[in-house]
């Protein structure tokens, strides 16, 4: 029997000790991770340059209050704020936290701007995933609340990728709209470019916040630093999470000057949020991925993971439908059960993650050689085979 609380369906595979795009088992087996503990080890295991620095931080200091300067959370928000649109970073230790407060900022923005008490409504949509709390639940849907015996206001969950009833939707009440550029949860379903200009340009009509909320698809996952740069647009407010602390908590929040400088002193916090610890972790992190021709090899990779994929696909259509995503976060949706294909290929030593839509989420580390991707490509060919 066991003491933890029975949220997650476990398996019993038990790992000791990660290197690179492999972990290691109890029982000696080496397993190639596509899954990265669910975007989150971007630079994969045992990192030796994000070891060091995290030895180096915890041999000083782990934890100060936030009511004391912290010299390490001061510099990652900077350098965050430096490669994007922000100008105010808030740390948190989730993606969870970082959309929770993403919320709270743009319904204040119009309360402390406005002094609107009814401008509070937050669009979202179909397939949306923002976290597993009570507010962020809301956002991913009404039908994720249900067996809470609560229901929160002022959300409104659309079809996804419909314009139209999105121009319907929108009204004087709309205080923002929050949506993954490249949904993870929900079947790896990217927004076309042209898309999400049309959405920019929607909120931008009608005096609304646009929150992009890149917890999985952020940090390097696509290709570039973040997933909207591929549309050439920018959001009011953006969570971060995953990626940017390599398997250390760390939330982002992330916003304009404009919107941000309504929170003031006691508008919101986070205890364990930014501390010198996961601070350290997180300038490791951006050091890492700054490096001249990193993303450059994420494309590149990328682009070889995808074409093997495509052949894979061909060859067996009654296996897998088609093959879609971006960078290094793609979705496999399969025409067998896709719990099937996960099963099958950790049988292969290769780890994977599922979604919605029947779809198989293939998320390697970020640091992945073209070695490493044909020999994923040979264990996805194998797992094709078992059916």
């Amino acid at each position: 029997m066991t003491n933890i609380l029975p949220t997650y369906p476990r398996s019993n595979l038990e790992f000791t000790h990660g290197k690179g795009c492999y972990l290691y088992s109890l029982d000696g087996n080496e397993y190639l991770d596509f899954g990265s503990g669910i975007a989150v080890n971007s630079l994969g295991y045992s990192h030796e340059y994000l070891n060091n620095k995290l030895l180096e931080q915890s041999e000083k200091l782990w934890h100060v209050s936030n009511i004391y300067q912290i010299p390490q959370q001061e510099k990652l928000a900077k350098r965050l704020c430096e490669i994007s649109f922000a100008d105010y970073a808030f740390f948190c230790n989730s993606g969870t936290e970082a959309v929770e407060a993403s919320i709270k900022i743009a319904r204040r923005y119009f309360n402390k701007r406005n002094n609107s008490k009814t401008k509070n409504e937050i669009i979202t949509f179909e397939g949306s995933f923002h976290g597993r709390t009570i507010g962020s639940l809301a956002a991913g849907g009404p039908d994720k609340l249900e067996s809470f015996n609560t229901s929160v206001n002022g959300f409104k969950h659309i079809e996804f990728g419909n314009h139209e009833i999105l121009k319907k939707e929108i009204n004087e009440n709309t205080a923002a709209i929050i949506i993954e550029p490249l949904q993870g949860e929900g079947g790896i379903r990217e927004v076309p470019s042209e898309c999400l200009k049309g959405v920019r340009k929607i909120c931008d009509e009608n005096d609304t916040l646009l929150i992009f909320d890149e917890v999985q698809c952020g940090v390097g996952r696509t290709g570039k630093m973040f997933a909207h740069e591929w549309s050439d647009i920018v959001p009011d407010v953006m969570t971060v999470a995953k990626a940017i602390g390599n398997g250390f908590p760390l939330g982002v929040c992330l916003t304009s000057k404009r919107v941000g400088s309504t929170m003031d002193f006691g508008s919101h916090g986070s205890t364990y949020g930014g501390n010198p610890l996961a601070s350290a972790v997180g300038n490791a992190v951006l050091d890492v991925m700054l490096e001249e021709n990193f993303f450059n090899n994420v494309k590149d990779v990328s682009k070889n993971l995808l074409a093997g994929l495509q052949l894979i696909q061909k060859d067996f259509p009654n296996v897998i439908e088609l093959v879609r995503g971006k960078g290094l976060m793609l979705g496999i949706k399969c025409k067998v059960q896709n719990t099937d294909f996960v099963e099958n290929a950790r049988r292969n030593k290769l780890l994977s993650v599922k979604a919605s839509d029947n779809v198989v989420r293939l998320m390697p580390p970020l640091i992945l050689s073209l070695k490493e991707s044909n020999e994923g490509l040979e264990k996805i060919r194998s797992t094709c085979e078992s059916f």
